[in-house]
């Protein structure tokens, strides 16, 4: 009992100073994504512009309409793929979850590119696209938990059927992008994940959502640690098992297709974030998950921050134009071998 209290109270330590360090990072890292871009605008220029005291207009109008809600959906898509990280991995018990696991990414995204694509007058800004793509989230996870149910209640049944589904739906967003050429752009930047051009009307179209789902994933902490007991011992708590499950999947499903809604399918960004935050504050979802959604956060802020600072030219019709990076080109390029760094793990462990 003393060993399990030290531990405790180790995690209740690092957690505060990890939220301590998380908001530094948050404002530093602001400060570094306001700044830099085209045009470098210094920190007191930005307090200027923020304050509208003694501030150039094209300042003002870089940092209010441009960079400053590009920052805001960061923060938000990220903590909400990191929060919907974090569930998955507790309700599967498996560190290497994360919200494309279950395919929720691909079927928001083919929901969002069918939408755009086939239906009359929809613009690509609309506050029909989170609706869209929970739909298609909702309906991927009904489906893979549907066909995960056909024999016994093994978790891992749920995950390799989320990913074959997830990987049918891929394939369907790819055939409407052969047939539908000329929406090649948005499209491509949907499956991939960017935050280029992303202003005050993206974020007017996520942040209603967020403010909604962000603490209904909180508040789901304790039935996720009971739920990472096991079933007998779940059960034995007073919880019902399946039903749990189904509304925590739907949690993280709602999660994702939000994100996705605004920024795209950003890939291994809830599997990085969830993980370190589990190595700083423990397995206990009360701790893990708001800490979760704060790291993953600052983690794509500054794979944007990456981004942004990568952007190449490129010759289009003889003339050269300077091309920023989609955010989820960094994110893939530091999950794949994190991924496989997990799974070496895994293997050690076993």
């Amino acid at each position: 009992m003393k060993v399990k209290s030290r531990i405790l109270s180790r995690y209740e330590k690092t957690f505060r100073i990890g939220l301590m360090i998380t908001f530094l990072l948050v404002f530093i890292l602001s400060v570094i994504h306001i700044a830099f871009g085209k045009v470098f605008i210094s920190p007191q220029d930005i307090l200027r512009a923020l304050t509208n005291v003694h501030v150039e207009e094209h300042h003002r109008q870089i940092i209010w309409e441009l960079r400053l809600p590009r920052t805001l959906i960061a923060l938000a898509a990220g903590a909400m793929l990191g929060l919907a990280g974090a569930i998955l991995q507790s309700i599967t018990r498996n560190p290497l979850a994360e919200p494309g696991l279950l395919g929720v990414s691909a079927g928001s995204v083919l929901f969002i590119v069918v939408w755009i694509t086939f239906a009359e007058g929809v613009r690509e800004i609309s506050s029909y696209i989170p609706l869209v793509a929970w739909v298609g989230g909702i309906g991927t996870v009904l489906l893979v938990n549907a066909l995960s149910l056909g024999k016994g209640k093994d978790i891992s049944r749920l995950a390799l059927i989320g990913i074959l589904v997830g990987s049918v739906l891929q394939s369907c967003t790819s055939l409407i992008l052969l047939r539908h050429t000329e929406a090649v752009g948005s499209i491509l930047l949907w499956m991939i994940g960017s935050l280029n051009g992303r202003v005050w009307v993206h974020w007017d179209m996520l942040w209603p959502w967020a403010v909604c789902i962000i603490p209904l994933g909180l508040m789901s902490a304790g039935a996720a640690n009971a739920m990472q007991l096991g079933h007998a011992a779940a059960t034995s708590l007073g919880v019902h098992v399946n039903w749990m499950r189904w509304i925590l999947l739907i949690i993280a499903a709602m999660l994702t297709a939000v994100a996705v809604a605004a920024v795209g399918a950003v890939g291994f960004i809830g599997l990085i974030g969830p993980h370190i935050a589990r190595k700083w504050v423990g397995q206990d979802a009360r701790r893990l998950f708001p800490f979760s959604a704060m790291v993953t956060g600052v983690l794509l802020l500054g794979a944007d921050v990456v981004a942004q600072a990568a952007s190449f030219e490129l010759k289009i019709f003889g003339l050269n134009s300077q091309v920023s990076l989609p955010v989820g080109a960094i994110t893939a390029f530091m999950g794949a071998p994190f991924f496989l760094y997990l799974i070496r793990q895994k293997s050690r462990v076993k």
